[in-house]
């Protein structure tokens, strides 16, 4: 079971008045509070603004400095360009040496191999020229075997056939000694050369990469310096 209560219509009309009339008080007394504290006048000493300098100076100083940064962003760029090609003729250079060493040790090899043909072909001939007078000796009388007072045609012929060989031992040993001064000559001339192209191609990479520092500390100074140098000669 429940009771219900009839609203007494009276009362909440009473109570809703006396709401309303608080929040208007409650609005009242603001606005009273705003009145009352409204901040008064400001009052500042007349003075002048913008500086020392003229509205024609300043805009000569803002165009200076949009010209020096306009030659600033140019050195830059063209000293990215020169490092960046400097960079591509350091590795173009490179590969030119590691090639020219390739083709030289190419040359080199093929020297030794001609060399060995040579002396291959010469101790072939050599053999070859021994068996010839030995075939020869076998039908020559020794001279220890018996002793003629008077040479014969056969002693005479083996003199000449003996002469005839040392000649042609003498002349291949020579020969073959000619030709090893001759590759040893080859050999120290190409070293030499080859000394001195690695001293050449130091000497171009030190002075390559002392260029590329220098340029690295310009532009460096040239950050550090103030941005408000004015670069006469330059048209933009």
């Amino acid at each position: 079971p429940y009771v219900l209560v009839t609203p007494n219509e009276t009362r909440r009309k009473k109570l809703q008045q006396s709401k309303l009339s608080f929040a208007k008080k409650e609005l009242d007394d603001l606005e009273q509070w705003k009145i009352e504290h409204k901040p008064g006048p400001i009052t500042l000493v007349p003075q002048r603004l913008g500086g020392n300098e003229s509205e024609a100076q300043v805009r000569q100083n803002q165009q200076m400095i949009l010209m020096q940064s306009k030659y600033q962003k140019k050195h830059k760029r063209e000293e990215y360009v020169k490092a960046k090609k400097a960079a591509e003729e350091a590795e173009i250079l490179k590969k030119k040496a590691i090639q020219r060493e390739k083709a030289e040790r190419l040359e080199v090899k093929k020297r030794q191999e001609e060399m060995q043909r040579r002396e291959m072909f010469l101790e072939d001939q050599k053999h070859k020229t021994n068996e010839l007078l030995n075939r020869l000796d076998v039908g020559l009388p020794k001279s220890d075997s018996c002793q003629i007072a008077n040479p014969g045609p056969e002693s005479t012929a083996w003199k000449r056939s003996h002469a005839y060989k040392q000649a042609l031992r003498e002349d291949e040993s020579r020969r073959l000694e000619e030709m090893k001064q001759e590759q040893q000559k080859k050999a120290e001339l190409m070293e030499f050369k080859q000394k001195q192209e690695d001293e050449t191609r130091t000497r171009a990479l030190k002075n390559e990469q002392r260029r590329v520092n220098n340029a690295f500390l310009d532009r460096l100074q040239n950050k550090i310096q103030p941005n408000n140098i004015y670069h006469p000669g330059y048209t933009g």
